[in-house]
């Protein structure tokens, strides 16, 4: 029986054996197709078809044979190159009656030949990955004429491109759109998505902007900014383009923009503007975050004090952009200039930007307040004006010194105005209906604000491979200038809501600040051996500031001068900082990975003078600790996954610590807490993203997780007669909060069909606590939702596109374990244009929003906006006339839900409606020496 048995198993291996050694091969011959000279040493290469690996390559031989011996059974696509020749591609079978694959006589075709025939069995790769770059090429998708770069985005895998222009990538938000490595305007990426001709890129690149530090030495420190890069065509640099574009509504409605743009040489010009008040254009300036918007002071993550514009007491909160919350009006223009001289070793990059934002609207907000034993409900009506006007211009100059030197310097000044006033009436009600109290107040500033930073930045490579030294010098200076008035009126209620008393403040308040922050940076980097860098830094920053700020009373003797001096809401700050950082961060580069660790220390002197003498001088010590680490693996040139590691220690700041006193909102006041302890925070990261270019396959993967422990949380005490909360920050031991956030995305050709479909998951959710009248609280907040996309674009036909998918959303409190404020949802959006005879054009775009009710919010909410356009081109496709309605069901109601400690929020504001517009655009050009186009 033993003996049956290991014959059967040897008769089953010798079969096996020999089904395997089966001569699977293919042959042929490469020639050129018009001189029909052999192409020696040109690359074949078999992939299989299902997942694009590689199984095997030759050279062809000198007489244009080549064979490729010993593959297995299956599908396979052969691929021919050969410098200056099309790619020749070819699917093909192997199986038991094809053991032989004879390709015959393979013809290629020289590329400058394909203007005049194409017999290319092949199309063009759609995306390129180049490390952490990954390159879409616009050849691969289909262009509309006329269309723009917003369009040509909305195609791209990973990218989403939203109605007012925001653009979205592999989950995050692009913060800045280059031409051609350079800054255009800077600070609004739409002035480049929205006026760029499509027919004009290259290629598309999306990735994530390093500093200048890390692009110098290679060395990762963890600064990044989702950037997509557009470039153009060589021959598109030279003319001239631009857009007019005008149009007039309904119900007031009207929009209208100017942009030119000149090439010349080196040289690039452009000037535009824009007027109007539907809030699509001109509305981003994103770098108000630069020193700029807002007002408080705060540590930044280097040790550094900050004291941001405005001039405190929440009075200048608007910080000079459109979030679609009420009706803006917009007046906007600029200038932008770049060249290179010297051979390119000199240029110049500069931007003038000056323009005004008035944005007026009125908001409803519902608050629910858990706390211990006691929920109350808090309705409020705000009724806003905020206004804006601002100039601005930067300048960029940089030179290459030698082979082995750079210089780069920076520079942007700022000038503003804020007007801004805001009116509320604030309600606060027990659960059975009953008031606590209820407060009526306003707040009005006028701020005045100037704005300098300046850099330079110096590199340097020595003989020796990898050894370099940088120095970095920052400078910024920052003043605001406020004056403003705060009235307001709290009634207090006693347990059945009968009226008790009322608290009334009629106060005028100028607030002054000052900063002037000085870092310097050096970074030497030396090879220790043929792979591996140490990179040794060390900074020295000094950081002083003054907050002057002062509320006047009215005296008893006065019915209208402002003169009485109120110490309790007044005072007089100055701040002056030392830091020293040093730090040391190793990194080793081979060509399938590259990986780095170190760490940053800095030692930190803080010292803050009350000016009024009222309290001693706090003076603190510390020291703030940045390890940090990555890896990235190369699996492939389509393929890679990084993971990395960054810790830091966050300080308390200064609102925390010692807070001005301040009364603008009398129900709601905070104080300090000099006894606070430093936070320290981990954070972990991995993307992974992968393309396979045959089957047109793209992957994005990526996701974080945080964790701090020794967290600094709030503090709430709630006075539930008068429903006044006071909060006080602490450190909270032995508990630690954590963050997460998973997006993924995928996304493939579907053969046959031609439809591009994409899968989309995203999840987040963080766990942290806060105390309650002094009872502790548990936060759990998670959010999931998921989506299905689907495109399909035919030139000159059509094209479509719809993206939808549910939500999930929990919300639970330690403190009220009865109350589920879970909630579903769900979203979608889409849209088709349609290219008809007669040069005309229908198109339409939806979006849909749901969310199912909760036990705090017994209502659901159902919103969708619908927009639909017909137009038509004349003289040659340049001049287009076009009626549009913007949501045609009146639905458009501003709308967001929110939670947050034992706090949960749901807002409905004034926003952009239905109207109907009729406008005209005239795109001009006259680009790689063609004749003008009108």
């Amino acid at each position: 029986m033993k003996i049956t048995i290991i014959g059967l198993l040897l008769f089953f291996v010798g079969a096996a054996n020999l089904s395997a050694q089966t001569n699977y091969n293919i042959k042929g011959t490469l020639a050129d197709t018009v001189s029909n000279s052999k192409l020696a040493n040109a690359s074949i290469s078999v992939i299989t078809a299902k997942d694009s690996i590689l199984q095997k390559f030759t050279r062809v031989k000198d007489d244009g044979t080549f064979s490729i011996a010993n593959l297995s059974k299956g599908k396979f696509i052969v691929v021919a190159t050969y410098p200056g020749y099309a790619d020749f591609v070819e699917r093909f079978t192997l199986d038991s009656a094809h053991t032989t694959h004879n390709f015959g006589r393979i013809s290629m075709l020289l590329k400058e030949r394909l203007l005049q025939e194409v017999i290319v069995k092949g199309k063009a790769a759609a995306i390129k990955i180049k490390g952490d770059t990954t390159e879409f090429n616009p050849a691969a998708y289909n262009i509309q004429p006329n269309s723009k770069v917003e369009d040509l985005l909305k195609q791209l895998p990973g990218i989403e491109v939203d109605k007012d222009g925001k653009i979205t990538a592999q989950g995050q938000t692009v913060k800045k759109v280059l031409v051609d490595g350079e800054e255009f305007f800077g600070d609004d990426p739409t002035l480049v998505t929205k006026n760029l001709r499509a027919d004009m890129v290259d290629k598309v690149q999306l990735y994530d902007k390093k500093s200048d530090q890390a692009a110098f030495t290679g060395i990762d420190d963890g600064v990044k900014d989702k950037t997509i890069n557009i470039k153009l065509k060589e021959d598109k640099k030279n003319g001239y383009f631009g857009k007019l574009d005008g149009g007039i509504g309904t119900d007031g409605y009207y929009q209208g923009q100017a942009l030119f743009n000149r090439f010349k040489g080196k040289q690039k010009f452009s000037v535009y503007g824009t007027l109007g008040n539907t809030g699509k254009t001109g509305l981003g300036w994103e770098d108000n975050n630069k020193y700029g918007g807002g007002g408080g002071m705060e540590f930044g993550d280097d040790g550094g004090i900050y004291i941001f514009g405005g001039g405190g007491d929440d009075l200048d909160s608007f910080d000079g952009r459109y979030n679609g919350e009420g009706k803006p009006v917009a007046r906007t223009g600029g200038a932008h200039y770049d060249t290179k001289w010297n051979n390119d070793k000199e240029s110049i990059n500069t931007n003038y930007k000056i323009g005004s934002l008035t944005v007026d609207g009125t908001k409803n907000t519902q608050q629910q307040n858990n706390f211990p034993g006691n929920i109350s409900n808090v309705n409020s009506d705000q009724n806003n004006h905020n206004y804006m006007f601002r100039q601005k211009l930067d300048v960029n100059y940089q030179v290459k010194i030698d082979s082995m030197q750079n210089l780069k310097i920076t520079a942007d000044g700022t000038l503003k105005n804020s007007n801004t006033r805001s009116n509320f009436a604030t309600q606060t009600r027990r659960l059975d209906g009953s008031l606590i109290n209820s407060n009526d107040r306003e707040n009005s500033a006028n701020v005045d604000g100037k704005v300098f930073n300046a850099n330079a930045f110096y590199t340097k490579k020595f003989k020796k491979k990898s050894r370099t030294l940088s120095v970095n010098f920052r400078t910024a200076y920052n003043e605001s200038d406020s004056k403003g008035f705060l009235k307001s009126n709290t009634q207090f209620y006693d347990s059945v809501g009968t009226y008790i008393n009322k608290d009334t403040i009629d106060q005028y308040k100028v607030n002054k600040t000052k900063s002037t922050n000085i870092n310097t940076n050096i970074t030497y980097t030396e090879p220790l051996a043929k792979d591996f860098t140490l990179a040794l830094s060390y900074a020295l920053a000094v950081n002083n500031a003054t907050a002057d700020r002062r509320t006047f009373n009215k005296p008893v003797s006065s019915a209208a001068i402002y003169t009485a001096l109120d110490s309790v809401y007044s005072s007089d700050y100055k701040l002056n900082q030392l830091s020293n950082q040093g730090g040391a961060v190793f990194n080793m580069q081979k060509q399938k990975y590259s990986f780095n660790f170190g760490t940053k220390v800095a030692g930190v002197k803080f010292k803050q003078v009350d000016e009024f003498g009222r309290i001693s001088d706090l003076v603190r010590n510390f020291t703030n600790w940045y390890p940090q680490a990555s890896f990235q693996y190369k699996f492939s040139k389509q393929s890679s996954i990084r993971v990395s590691y960054n810790g830091n220690t966050t300080q308390p700041n200064i609102d925390q610590i010692q807070p001005v006193r301040i009364n603008t909102d009398p129900l709601n006041i905070q104080e300090g807490n000099a006894d606070l302890k430093p936070s320290f925070t981990n954070r972990y990261n991995i993307s992974y993203n992968s393309y396979k270019v045959i089957s047109n396959q793209y992957i994005w993967i990526s996701g974080s997780y945080s964790t701090t422990s020794n967290p600094i949380v709030s503090n709430v005490m709630r006075d539930t007669t008068t429903g006044i909360s006071t909060y006080k920050s602490s450190n909270l031991k032995n508990k630690s909060t954590n963050n997460f956030w998973v997006n993924t995305y995928f996304e493939r050709k579907i053969p046959g069909i031609g439809i591009n479909a994409g899968l989309e998951v995203y999840a987040n959710g963080n766990t942290y606590y806060n105390m309650s009248n002094d009872v502790l609280n548990e936060t759990k907040s998670y959010s999931y939702s998921g989506s299905v996309r689907l495109s399909k674009y035919k030139e000159k036909k059509y094209d479509a596109w719809v993206s939808a998918g549910p939500t999930y959303t929990i919300n639970s409190s330690s403190l009220n374990t009865l109350l589920n404020n879970n909630g579903r949802g769900f979203n979608a959006n889409g849209g088709f244009n349609i290219y008809l005879p007669g040069k005309f054009q229908i198109g339409s775009d939806g979006n849909y929003t749901y969310n199912a009710p909760t036990k705090s919010f017994p209502q659901d909410f159902r919103r969708f906006l619908l927009n639909a356009n017909v137009s038509r081109t004349f003289m040659k496709d340049a001049l287009k006339a076009t009626i549009s309605g913007n949501d045609l069901l009146n639905q458009n109601t501003g709308y967001n839900r929110t939670g947050s400690a034992n706090v949960l929020t749901q807002e409905r504001y004034t926003t952009i409606r239905r109207y109907f517009m009729f406008s005209l655009t005239w795109d001009f050009n006259k680009v790689g020496g063609g004749a003008p186009k009108k």
